[in-house]
């Protein structure tokens, strides 16, 4: 057997006893040259080493040594995380090897800020471009580490990626650097601070979900705003109507001055909220059947500074059967987001009570969504429009920017006369 034993800066004397007797016992030491030195000094006598800065060579090494030799490898941290463990098991076979892992850089990350793990996400950047960072955050983890390449970016890379995914808000970004080294450093960085110089090459970076601070209403931008400043359902994180169809969607809605907008589906409520930024006299009423959907809708609004005539927690169709509060029984303006199989019925509800010139627009995920409720639309004689939205956002690809696509979403648009 081959003990391959996971290490951290103070190795071979901070390791637990049973993994330095096997040290102590080792015919052959399988080492970084650096540490060579401080291995024979720890021994107090001569070492046959094996070089391990070259996996290739050591690996051949190893394959040349008798079989009863007693042979120690020394690797950092979680030798399979990230590890030589890997190239061992491929090359040698996983029945000839014994694996004694120390902390990885994950944990010894999360543990220098004291926050519980199980539930992060990961992703590595070494040799990698960027992208699946960009897909990470999308997802809106509650915390996700990433393990940089400072030969691609590092640090920057990451905020970067944040700062294009319109999330800087929604995040603390920590830097780690040297962890398990005497001179190691975690740091969280503000959002509009630089980012320190010179950065350590072996460096994670943590990003932890955290509630976007509230900008003064003036540092707000009338409408658009970044995806990162809304509050969002913690068990659907990312599940809610991004920025650039936001804006295309409050344009096909071609919002009075004044009436009754109604937002089926309401989600986080950020097109109607936003939408009483543009016209604040507009009396909306906010329909999400999700538990929980009521009181987000109402702190965003909060953060908005805007007040929504109605928000309900309901479901849209059975709500329309029955009686609606006062002054919001027909609305002039219907943004129909939601109604899953229910949403031909329920488009056929809204078109019962919308008022002459009324405006309804249906965001839908899928082609096969479109074919069942234009018919309706041209046979109560609404004028129909059907675009395709699609937008790219810039993610950062080595020194430039590559254009990553979002979902595509299709917008049906009656206008009734």
């Amino acid at each position: 057997m081959i003990d391959v034993i996971g290490t951290d800066a103070g190795a071979p004397a901070s390791l637990p006893t049973a993994q330095q007797a096997l040290i102590r016992a080792a015919d052959r030491i399988a080492a970084p040259r650096r540490l060579h030195p401080a291995i024979e000094t720890w021994l107090d006598r001569p070492v046959s080493f094996v070089d391990s800065d070259d996996p290739r060579h050591l690996v051949e090494a190893l394959r040349s040594l008798p079989d009863q030799d007693n042979v120690v490898v020394l690797a950092s941290g979680d030798p399979l995380w990230f590890g030589i463990g890997r190239i061992l098991t491929d090359r040698l076979g996983p029945e000839r090897l014994r694996f004694h892992p120390a902390p990885t850089s994950l944990q010894l990350a999360f543990a220098r800020i004291g926050r519980p793990w199980q539930d992060a996400r990961w992703v590595s950047l070494h040799g990698r471009d960027p992208e699946p960072l960009a897909r990470e955050l999308q997802k809106r983890p509650r915390a996700l580490a990433v393990l940089t390449d400072p030969g691609r970016g590092g640090a920057d890379t990451v905020r970067r990626c944040l700062r294009s995914s319109g999330l800087e808000a929604s995040y603390q970004l920590w830097l780690g650097e040297n962890l398990g080294h005497a001179d190691e450093r975690m740091r969280r960085i503000p959002a509009d601070a630089p980012l320190p110089e010179p950065l350590q090459p072996l460096l994670v970076a943590l990003l932890i979900a955290d509630e976007p601070s509230v900008p003064s209403g003036r540092a707000l931008p009338l409408f658009g705003l970044e995806d990162g400043l809304y509050l969002q359902h913690p068990d659907h994180p990312g599940l809610m109507t991004k920025r650039e169809a936001r804006i295309q969607l409050l344009a096909d809605l071609e919002l009075p001055d004044q009436g009754v907008l109604w937002d089926l589906g309401a989600g986080t409520g950020s097109i109607g909220l936003e939408a009483l930024r543009l016209r604040p006299q507009l009396k909306l009423l906010a329909v999400e059947r999700r538990a929980g959907g009521a009181a987000l809708i109402q702190a965003n609004a909060a953060r908005l500074a805007v007040k929504p005539s109605a928000v309900l927690e309901t479901d849209a169709l059975q709500l329309l059967a029955g009686d609606l509060p006062d002054g919001l029984a027909q609305p002039d303006r219907v943004l129909l987001g939601g109604g899953g199989p229910n949403r031909e019925a329920l488009l056929r509800a809204v078109l019962q009570r919308m008022r002459p010139s009324g405006v309804v627009v249906i965001p839908l995920a899928t082609v096969e969504a479109l074919a069942p409720l234009r018919p309706l639309l041209e046979q109560a004689g609404l004028t129909v429009q059907v675009n395709q939205l699609q937008a790219w956002r810039g993610q950062p690809l080595s020194d430039g920017t590559r254009l990553a696509p979002m979902n595509p979403i299709l917008a049906l648009k009656g206008t009734k006369s």
